[in-house]
C-alpha cells in the first residue's frame, strides 16, 4: 500500500500496517491524556475509548485521501509524463524517476545527488495553492515554478523541467496539439467546487474507486479534458551585466580549414585579405589556422612543403594580427563542420595498408584513419621512427622555419594536436562509423599495439583475465541505460571497470606527456595549448558514458579532468576548452534524450584547471551569431564576483565565413569583441 506524508515525504505501507499506526495513535492518544493535568486524567474511561475510535475513524479516511492522491500521481506520471511505471510502483520507484528525470543521480542503494553543483533555483512548489479553476491554474503556473519561453509551443509556457521528457516522442511536433496535454504540470480534471485537494500538490483528490483504479493503472473515472487556459507571456530576458572595466580578453577568429591548398596555394587570397581587414576593424586580436600535417608532409617523410603557410603568414602579418597555430596531425573531412577533405601523409597511408593497427580500432575491427593510435607512440613502425619522433620532426621543422614570426611575437601561441580533430581525446564518435548525437561512441582499443598494452597492465595488476575490453559497452549509438557496463550500477563501477576504464584513460595522459614533454622542446619561450572536447552529453548521468569512451574517466564520483590539467601544468601548456556558448535548458529542449549538461561540464573543466594553476583559453562549439550565445560566452570567460578574479585568457571564435558578414551578425559580434575587451557598450539591455 502507497502512502504521502502531509509533509512531502513518502512510505511503504503494508495491508494492516494502517491499523497497526492507528492502535498506536490510539495508545499514544491514551497515555497522553492520562499524563495530563489533574482536570484532564479523570475522564471517564468510556469517554476515552469514544475519542480513540473517532480519532481512528479520522486516521483511516486521512489515508484514503493519501492513497488517492497517491494513485492520481502513478496514473497522471504514466500518462502524462512518459514514465514507464509499472500500475504497482514502489514509492521509492517513483521517488528515483523524478530524480533522474530531475538530473539528479540516484544509485541503486539509494544514494541521491546532483550530478554536477547545483546552481539556486526558484522553488519548485508554492505552499497551499489550491487550482479551482483554469484561469486559477494559469494565474498559479508562474508562481509554480520559473517559466522559460520556447519556440516550440506558442501561447504555451513550458517550465525548464518539462521541456526535457522522458520520452523520445517529446520535443517540437507541428503545432504542438497535445503540448498541454503532455506537460507534467498540467491540470487533468477540474476540481469541484468545494471540493479537496491537497495544498502540497495543488491537486484535485478523487474518490475511493478513482484511486483504486488510478493504482491499477485505469483512468480512474472520465476525464473532462485540460481546460482552456489563458496563454501566459514569455518572460522578459535578464538584463545583460556590464563588463566594461573588466580584465581584457583576446579574441581570435579561426580560419576556414581549406585555407591553404596541399598545392601551397592561399584559397581565395583577395576575398581572404578584405574580410581580415573588417575583422580587425571590429577589434579581432589575431587568427587561428591549421597547419595540416597531410599538406606539409604529403609525398616523402621529412620533405615538408611550408610555402602555402609562408604566403598566409605574410599576409596576416601585414595586417598586424596575431597568429595561433595548429599542429594539426589528423585527417579534416570526418568531423561535423569539416568542408575540405585533407588526408594523412600518403607515405602514411601507404604504411597502413600493410599495417592497419597503426590506426584506432573498434570493437568490430573498423579502422579509424582520421589520426595514429596511440599504441605506436614507442613503436617504431613509421619507417624506421616512431610516431612521437614523427611529430616531434614536424614541429622542429615548423620553429626553424618561421622563426621570425616568433622572434616579432606574430605567433602568439602553438596548439598541439593530439587526437583527433585535432583534441586530446580517443575517436570514439566518429560520423563515418554510423555516429549520431547523442549516442555513447565506443571504446577504440582495439588495435594489436593497444591490445599488447592492455595485457601488460592486467598481468602487472595480477588479473590476466582481465586483458580484454567490456564486451557489455553497447555501440555508437546506444544510450548508457540500455548497457551492461554504462548503466546505473553496471560493470564501469565494478573492480574490472576500473581497472579498464583507468587504464583506457592513463593512455591518454601518457601520450599527452609524450608529445607535450617533445613539443616544448620544439617550441622553447613559446606558449603552447591542448584542446580538450566538451563532451556534454549524458553529463546527468551516473557514468558519463560518452566521456568514458573519449577517455575522460569522469564518472560522477570521480574528477576525469583534473588528472589532464597536471599533465598540462607539468609541461607549462594552457587548456583550451569548448562549448562554452552552449545553454543547458536549450539542449534539453532540442535532445532532451541526451540528458546533456554544457554548463556543468563547462564548469567542472574550467575550475579543474584553474585550482591546477593553468591558464584556460575556450572556443565556441557550434557557429554562433547570437547575443544569447555571445553572452554565456562572456559569463564563462569573466566568472561573476569570482573571488579570485580568474577569467579566461583568450578566446577563439569558430569559424570565419561570409555568414559572419550577414545582417546583424557582424555588428553583434564586434559588440562582443568590446565586450571581451572590457569596453562600455551604450545598448545594454535593461
Amino acid at each position: 500500500m502507497l502512502r504521502l506524508d502531509p509533509m512531502g515525504g513518502a512510505v511503504k505501507e503494508e495491508d494492516g500496517e494502517g491499523e497497526d499506526s492507528d492502535e498506536e495513535e490510539e495508545e499514544d492518544f491514551l497515555v497522553a491524556d492520562a499524563a495530563a493535568g489533574d482536570e484532564q486524567h479523570a475522564r471517564p474511561p468510556e469517554r476515552r475509548r469514544g475519542r480513540g475510535r473517532e480519532e481512528k475513524e479520522r486516521t483511516k479516511a486521512r489515508e484514503r485521501r493519501r492513497r488517492a492522491v497517491t494513485g492520481r500521481i502513478l496514473a497522471g506520471l504514466r500518462r502524462h509524463g512518459g514514465f514507464g511505471l509499472r500500475s504497482r510502483a514502489d514509492v521509492n520507484e517513483v521517488v528515483a524517476a523524478l530524480a533522474r528525470h530531475a538530473g539528479w543521480v540516484v544509485l541503486p542503494d539509494g544514494t541521491t545527488f546532483p550530478s554536477h553543483p547545483q546552481t539556486p533555483r526558484p522553488a519548485m512548489l508554492a505552499p497551499a495553492i489550491s487550482l479551482s479553476s483554469p484561469s486559477a491554474a494559469a494565474a498559479a503556473l508562474p508562481t509554480l515554478l520559473p517559466v522559460s519561453s520556447s519556440s516550440c509551443a506558442p501561447g504555451i509556457a513550458v517550465p525548464p523541467l518539462a521541456a526535457r521528457p522522458i520520452s523520445r516522442r517529446a520535443g517540437c511536433a507541428p503545432a504542438l496539439r497535445t503540448a498541454a496535454a503532455s506537460s507534467p504540470f498540467a491540470v487533468s480534471r477540474a476540481v469541484p467546487e468545494g471540493g479537496p485537494a491537497s495544498p502540497l500538490l495543488a491537486v484535485p483528490v478523487p474518490d475511493d474507486e478513482d484511486a483504486d483504479a488510478a493504482m491499477d493503472g485505469g483512468d480512474g473515472g472520465e476525464q473532462t479534458g485540460l481546460a482552456t487556459r489563458p496563454a501566459v507571456a514569455p518572460p522578459r530576458p535578464p538584463p545583460e551585466r556590464d563588463f566594461a572595466g573588466t580584465p581584457y580578453v583576446p579574441v581570435y577568429v579561426m580560419l576556414p580549414l581549406g585555407v591553404v591548398s596541399v598545392k601551397g596555394e592561399v584559397a581565395e587570397a583577395d576575398e581572404l585579405v578584405a574580410q581580415l581587414r573588417v575583422l580587425k576593424a571590429a577589434g579581432v586580436d589575431g587568427v587561428m589556422v591549421d597547419c595540416w600535417w597531410g599538406n606539409v608532409e604529403a609525398h616523402r617523410p621529412q620533405e615538408y612543403n611550408w610555402a602555402g603557410y609562408k604566403r598566409l603568414f605574410h599576409i596576416i602579418r601585414d595586417l598586424k594580427l596575431k597568429l595561433q597555430v595548429v599542429m594539426s596531425f589528423h585527417e579534416c573531412g570526418g568531423n561535423v563542420g569539416d568542408d575540405v577533405s585533407i588526408p594523412l601523409p600518403e607515405w602514411v597511408i601507404e604504411i597502413g595498408k600493410s599495417n592497419p593497427d597503426i590506426y584506432f580500432t573498434d570493437r568490430e575491427g573498423r579502422r579509424n584513419t582520421e589520426c595514429l593510435s596511440w599504441g605506436i607512440d614507442k613503436e617504431r613502425v613509421l619507417q624506421g621512427r616512431t610516431a612521437v619522433e614523427v611529430y616531434f620532426d614536424f614541429m622542429r621543422s615548423f620553429r626553424v622555419e618561421f622563426d621570425e614570426y616568433f622572434e616579432d611575437g606574430i605567433i602568439s601561441e602553438i596548439e598541439v594536436g593530439l587526437g583527433a580533430c585535432g583534441e586530446l581525446r580517443y575517436p570514439s564518435y566518429a560520423a563515418n562509423h554510423g555516429w549520431k548525437y547523442p549516442g555513447i561512441g565506443e571504446f577504440q582499443c582495439y588495435d594489436r599495439y593497444l591490445q599488447k598494452n592492455l595485457r601488460r597492465a592486467a598481468e602487472a595488476r595480477g588479473h590476466a583475465m582481465w586483458a580484454k575490453s567490456p564486451d557489455n559497452a553497447g555501440h555508437y549509438n546506444s544510450e548508457p541505460n540500455n548497457t551492461g557496463f554504462f548503466c546505473d550500477g553496471g560493470d564501469y563501477d565494478s573492480y574490472y571497470g576500473r581497472f579498464f576504464l583507468n587504464w583506457y584513460a592513463q593512455v591518454l595522459l601518457d601520450h599527452a606527456d609524450r608529445v607535450l614533454m617533445l613539443a616544448r622542446l620544439a617550441f622553447e619561450g613559446s606558449a603552447i595549448a591542448v584542446k580538450v572536447s566538451g563532451i556534454h552529453w549524458w553529463y546527468k548521468t551516473a557514468s558519463h558514458a560518452a566521456e568514458l569512451t573519449a577517455g575522460f574517466y569522469n564518472p560522477c564520483n570521480r574528477d576525469g579532468y583534473a588528472p589532464i590539467a597536471q599533465v598540462l601544468k607539468k609541461h607549462g601548456a594552457a587548456l583550451n576548452f569548448t562549448c562554452v556558448e552552449l545553454r543547458t535548458m536549450d539542449q534539453h529542449e532540442v535532445y532532451p534524450e541526451a540528458l546533456a549538461d554544457p554548463e556543468g561540464l563547462v564548469w567542472q573543466v574550467l575550475n579543474a584547471a584553474w585550482d591546477a594553476g593553468i591558464q584556460v583559453a575556450s572556443e565556441n562549439a557550434l557557429p554562433c551569431y547570437d547575443r544569447d550565445g555571445f553572452n554565456k560566452t562572456l559569463e564563462n570567460a569573466k566568472p561573476r564576483n569570482d573571488p579570485d578574479g580568474r577569467h579566461l585568457f583568450g578566446f577563439t571564435y569558430l569559424r570565419l565565413c561570409s555568414t559572419l558578414f550577414e545582417g546583424p551578425n557582424l555588428p553583434e559580434f564586434e559588440r562582443f569583441v568590446k565586450r571581451m575587451h572590457g569596453e562600455a557598450v551604450h545598448d545594454l539591455r535593461a
